[in-house]
């Protein structure tokens, strides 16, 4: 596919495709592509919205609109025709015959600042294969050197192997190492996954589009540093810090990567070990920008692809608490506050607030700690004294609100061999309590007190 140059100058182009239904409409697509292409470092020349009635086969456009499009590179000196849709092999070479400009479309633009954002050497293979994948497509060039043939002469050798036929087999055999690399990656992630869900700390994880503020919200809440930009995508690799949250002394805070509309097929299928991550949360906070204008739209889509992941039901229904913070409560102008303040006071699950102020951030943790802690119970547990692993793990997992001398039956005697806990447990807790080892000289003597 080749490289986008930083500072090339580009004209971004929406194909309004007619009877094509579309959550966001036209305008707004065309803000989110020049936002995609401006996160690359391009410079956005122009931007249009060109209606379509009929995809042409060749250059997806009508030949007055690819004249004009050449018309409007030459006067603006345009160096990069941007087409926020997905072009086949076939047009983008015609367009590019056609221009005299390199021309890139969605999944390829996206694909390049996904390969400029991998922090991580999981996210470097999975934009390298995502990349692959969409370049083995593409491998349609007119240029003389595909074409030459090697092997042997006459009927003894073949016909041999045509350069681009040797270039596809490298990209597969490329692809091919890549997925098992990937495999390995996945198979770790998933016994760290299973490690945390023994551990007894919850997880909190932030989904939202793309520029929702997840990585201002999720550095505001763990003093961590991630890079929180006016960017779309400005964070692509999963981060997890620790976070305490009332009643819970430690929770563990995942920051994923920003959903959008029209996600590249290949990114989404390269990612989804990532985004698994979610499905492993106790509590999501669907982060929302309620200055964008199109929130509702962009709460569907990201709707939808929790939907894919297997979080909702066909019904909408989630099988993971989820609670939306409507962020950027700052940006919005008086009339859009009092108009939206009203749903989010009768909403519970609804939280006003402003990753950059803080507005709202502790009302946020309270409601997590109320809804981390509302399957939890009190217990009386009695241990014996020197039961001290089981002791310390009652201390590190659960609140104690007492821990005194008692005898064999519980009873508080000041001076007994066995201790008697008042704590509180959730049943995912109490069960990992009850499967630690025997080492009590008593079984524990578990009632609620």
């Amino acid at each position: 596919m080749g490289e986008v140059s930083r500072g090339a100058r580009a004209l971004v182009v929406v194909p309004d495709i007619r009877n094509q239904s579309r959550d966001l409409d036209a305008e707004a697509r065309l803000e989110e592509a020049k936002g995609l292409a401006l996160a690359i470092g391009i410079v956005v020349a122009e931007g249009i919205v060109l209606p379509v009635r009929d995809v042409k086969p060749n250059t997806l456009f009508g030949s007055g609109q690819v004249e004009n499009i050449a018309t409007k590179c030459e006067q603006d000196e345009i160096e990069l025709l941007v087409v926020d849709g997905a072009l086949s092999p076939i047009q983008q070479r015609n367009l590019e015959e056609t221009l005299k400009r390199k021309v890139i479309d969605r999944t390829g633009l996206i694909l390049e600042i996904f390969g400029e954002r991998a922090a991580t050497a999981e996210g470097r293979l999975q934009v390298e294969l995502a990349h692959l994948d969409y370049q083995q497509s593409r491998l349609v060039r007119s240029w003389t050197h595909l074409e030459r043939q090697r092997g042997g002469f006459g009927f003894l050798g073949g016909p041999g192997e045509t350069q681009i036929e040797a270039d596809r087999r490298m990209i597969r055999t490329r692809m091919a190492r890549l997925r098992k690399e990937l495999e390995q990656v996945r198979k770790t992630r998933a016994l760290h996954r299973e490690r945390r869900g023994r551990a007894p700390w919850p997880i909190v994880a932030l989904v939202g589009y793309t520029n929702a503020g997840k990585s201002t919200l999720f550095n505001r809440m763990t003093g961590a540093q991630v890079m929180a930009e006016d960017l779309l995508f400005a964070t692509l690799d999963p981060t997890m810090r620790a976070v305490a949250l009332p009643g819970i002394e430690k929770a563990i805070l995942s920051d994923t990567v920003g959903f959008i509309s029209d996600l590249p097929t290949q990114l989404v299928a390269a990612f989804r070990a990532t985004l698994e991550e979610v499905t492993a949360a106790d509590v999501i906070v669907h982060v929302r920008d309620m200055a964008n204008p199109d929130a509702a739209a962009q709460k569907r889509e990201v709707l939808d692809i929790l939907s894919d992941l297997g979080v909702m039901d066909e019904d909408g229904i989630s099988s993971i608490p989820i609670i939306e913070a409507w962020n950027k409560w700052d940006a919005l102008s008086d009339e859009r506050r009092a108009e939206i303040e009203p749903l989010a006071t009768e909403d519970e699950d609804v939280i006003a607030i402003s990753a950059v102020t803080g507005m709202g951030v502790d009302i946020l943790t309270d409601r997590l700690g109320r809804l981390l802690t509302s399957g939890a119970r009190r217990y009386a547990i009695t241990l014996s004294a020197a039961d001290g692993s089981r002791i310390a793990w009652l201390h590190a997992h659960g609140q104690v609100f007492d821990d005194i001398p008692a005898d064999a039956d519980g009873v508080q005697d000041g001076e007994g061999p066995f201790r008697t806990l008042d704590v509180r447990l959730t049943d995912k807790e109490l069960g990992r309590f009850e499967t630690l080892g025997d080492g009590a000289t008593a079984e524990p003597l578990i009632r609620r007190a």
